[in-house]
């Protein structure tokens, strides 16, 4: 257990950087994972001190990859603190497995509604208004963007004290909550790659007078087989030593560029 307890000033400090710095340190290798050190960084100095080796350990596994909807960021930042403030250093494995577990699900979820959703309905209001020479609408998108704001500087108390309340009176059902929300970001991940990765088989190889359908046949044994197997190479690549998002992406750029100039896939 650490010896400080966070206060007002403390959550003050996370919503600012949260609203303000969270996505200023974007990478494709981690992410918003600098960012999300950058936040909590004074609160961890308070809670295992400077130059401590706790603090250092701490701070690589908050700089790892994370990523999540920048509307519901701090839900996750709540309960990583209630956690860490009650059990230190011996909460890590803990930490890592619960931000692990919830950014997939929280980024699905934050980004349609607050990401899509919103925008689309006020937006649309809006600009109704404005194309009918009412200026009530920029008002409405004003009011419609602070509520927005208001909410995701609310939430970070909330989730901290739900958190506290977690680790006390309902820390059995920890281990459950992690492994339904990584099992929910597994299905979330599933969905993308049958949707968002679009390539397949041109390939046609012509025998006699038959032209056959390379991406047919392969539907016929699985939809989607193709998308499937480039993000399982892919995964396997991220596995190896020296290997990184950012040289994967350069591999799949140029690999693409070749096959689709020899005519084997296509968008």
């Amino acid at each position: 257990m650490t010896k400080y307890k966070l206060t007002k000033e403390d959550f003050n400090q996370i919503n600012r950087r949260s609203l303000f710095t969270f996505q200023l340190g974007w990478n494709y290798e981690r992410m918003q994972g600098s960012g999300y050190l950058y936040t909590i960084l004074p609160q961890l100095r308070k809670m295992y001190g400077d130059d401590t080796e706790e603090l250092k350990e701490m701070m690589k596994t908050h700089a790892q990859f994370f990523n999540t909807s920048n509307f519901f960021n701090t839900i996750i930042t709540g309960i990583d603190l209630a956690i860490e403030e009650k059990e230190g250093y011996q909460s890590k494995e803990t930490v890592s497995g619960l931000k692990a577990g919830l950014m997939g699900p929280f980024a699905a979820i934050g980004d349609s509604i607050f990401g899509a959703l919103i925008p689309t309905i006020f937006g649309a209001l809006a600009a109704n208004m404005a194309i009918n020479g009412n200026p009530t609408g920029i008002f409405i998108w004003i009011a419609a963007q602070i509520a927005v704001m208001v909410f995701r500087w609310k939430q970070l108390e909330f989730a901290y004290k739900e958190g506290v309340s977690l680790v006390t009176t309902m820390q059995h059902r920890l281990t459950a909550l992690t492994d339904a929300a990584t099992l929910l970001g597994v299905f979330m991940v599933g969905a993308l790659v049958a949707t968002m990765v679009n390539v397949k088989l041109s390939w046609a190889p012509v025998i006699g007078d038959l032209t056959i359908d390379m991406q047919n046949n392969l539907d016929m044994i699985l939809p989607r087989l193709l998308p499937a197997v480039v993000v399982g190479v892919i995964y396997w690549m991220l596995g190896k030593k020296n290997m990184t998002s950012t040289r994967a992406i350069f591999i799949v750029l140029v690999v693409c560029i070749a096959l689709s100039a020899l005519g084997v896939i296509s968008k």
